[in-house]
């Protein structure tokens, strides 16, 4: 059976309650049980010390004498709070015994060589014994006292308290469990306030946010929490749909040229040379629709969870003199002059194949977006551990540049250059990055060029 909130709340205070009370009623049985027996057993103390202090003897022989103890109306009477009196010898031969006991009646006698007191039955009563050696001036023991006195009352008194507790307890766990849930009931009102704002939430209103609660307490936190995941949801519901347009863009765009180019070719016969600058251009827009392919699988494969990094220690000047040609040849389209400045024994930690597509990407940002008979420089700090790549290109401005790792992000400055490309190569080198634990950084000012920083772990 599964319990509600609020219920397994009261039930949890009732188990603590009825422990607590165990506990507290326990205590309060001993210690009216040990009130209640202490004082019949000073009571006979006393009267013990009256008997023997009245009694005589010769040698080891009791002498009883009519004293004014044996006429008392409590060794006489048998019904209300009667003291019984019994002497034996050493043999167990009864001496003396108050008149109140009757013929057929007698004490059990614990024949213990110390004073004892003890629990017994006379007469269907309950009493209370106390058993005390007779000792003449030689200190012989001669003889035994026992003095009874009825422990009804006593016995009536708890018998009374434990059925008081049997009842009260189960009376108690009620009654907790009862103030505990409706207490539960107004303590989580707010939570089931909070779930049923939260459920109003869809894709339609996901910009709406929860109320905070005007007590700053754990229910507080948690409505921040789940505000905070709704900005992180909103966050990513407008990325992907953003996602989607600018991939839908980015497609359609070449393949309108491509089906502009054909349906130009295919209205009238043309020269072969006209075909070839066609069907060149087709080939150049398939191109580009095979690159955002596969720059688009790239990030897919990046963004699945079965993404990890296989960490190697490399040698950084070996992993760029591999590719260094490559980058230069493509710079030299432009006119563009290739700077090195990495020391030979540099190490640094990180998936060769991931650093590799991370340098590939920001050389072929540097080159796309630099000038004509410019500059790239890729330099080491060895106290900080950062490759920096450095152009001295179109830039991007301040307001642009924290959107340039955004997918299909491209700056105002880039389209109006005519510069062709996706704005995918930096969100990869920023995931990838990211996978790697390596810090990404960018700077730039238009018309002087930008700066990509990555810093190593250590």
């Amino acid at each position: 059976m599964t319990l509600k909130f609020k219920n397994r709340i009261a039930l949890f205070n009732v188990m603590a309650v009825a422990l607590t009370t165990a506990m507290v009623f326990l205590a309060i049985y001993l210690v009216v049980y040990n009130t209640a027996y202490s004082h019949l057993d000073e009571d006979i103390e006393i009267e013990s010390e009256e008997v023997i202090s009245n009694l005589d003897w010769r040698h080891d022989s009791i002498i009883i004498n009519r004293m004014p103890e044996w006429d008392e109306a409590e060794h006489k009477q048998i019904e209300v709070n009667p003291t019984f009196l019994q002497i034996t010898n050493l043999q167990g031969a009864i001496i003396f015994r108050s008149t109140n006991l009757i013929e057929n009646q007698f004490l059990n006698v614990a024949h213990k060589p110390d004073e004892t007191f003890y629990n017994g039955v006379i007469g269907n009563k309950r009493i209370r014994l106390g058993e005390f050696p007779i000792i003449n001036e030689s200190g012989k023991t001669i003889g035994r006292l026992t003095i009874a006195v009825s422990q009804q009352e006593s016995f009536t008194i708890l018998n009374n308290l434990i059925w008081v507790l049997l009842i009260s307890f189960p009376l108690v766990g009620m009654v907790q469990f009862l103030t505990s849930s409706i207490a539960a009931s107004k303590a989580i009102k707010p939570v089931h306030q909070l779930i049923r704002a939260a459920s109003g939430i869809s894709d339609s209103n996901i910009n709406n946010r929860l109320v905070l609660p005007r007590h700053k307490d754990e229910l507080y936190e948690l409505t921040l929490t789940i505000n905070e995941l709704l900005n992180r949801i909103e966050k990513s519901i407008h990325m992907q749909k953003q996602f989607t347009s600018d991939a839908s863009h980015e497609i359609r765009t070449p393949l309108s040229a491509i089906r502009g180019m054909l349906e130009v070719l295919i209205r009238r016969q043309r020269e072969p040379r006209v075909y070839e600058q066609k069907i060149e251009e087709v080939i150049s827009q398939v191109d580009r629709l095979d690159g955002l392919l596969e720059q688009l699988l790239q990030l897919a494969r990046i963004d699945s969870d079965n993404m990890a990094a296989n960490y190697k220690s490399l040698n950084l000047s070996h992993l760029i003199s591999n590719r260094q040609n490559k980058w230069s040849l493509e710079a030299a389209e432009k006119k563009i002059l290739l700077h090195v400045n990495i020391p030979d024994q540099v190490m640094v930690l990180g998936d060769p194949l991931y650093l590799e597509l991370i340098l590939d990407n920001l050389l072929n940002n540097a080159i796309k977006y630099g000038i004509e008979n410019g500059n790239i420089f890729l330099d080491w700090n060895q106290k900080l551990r950062i490759l920096s790549v450095q152009d001295d290109g179109i830039g991007i401005s301040a307001e642009q540049l924290p959107n340039v790792f955004n997918r299909f992000y491209r700056s105002d400055e880039s389209r109006s250059s005519q510069v062709r490309g996706n704005g995918l190569g930096l969100s990869i080198v920023k995931k990838l990055a990211d996978l790697q634990h390596i810090t990404l950084t960018a700077t730039s000012q238009i018309d002087r060029g930008s700066t990509f920083i990555l810093e190593f772990q250590g």
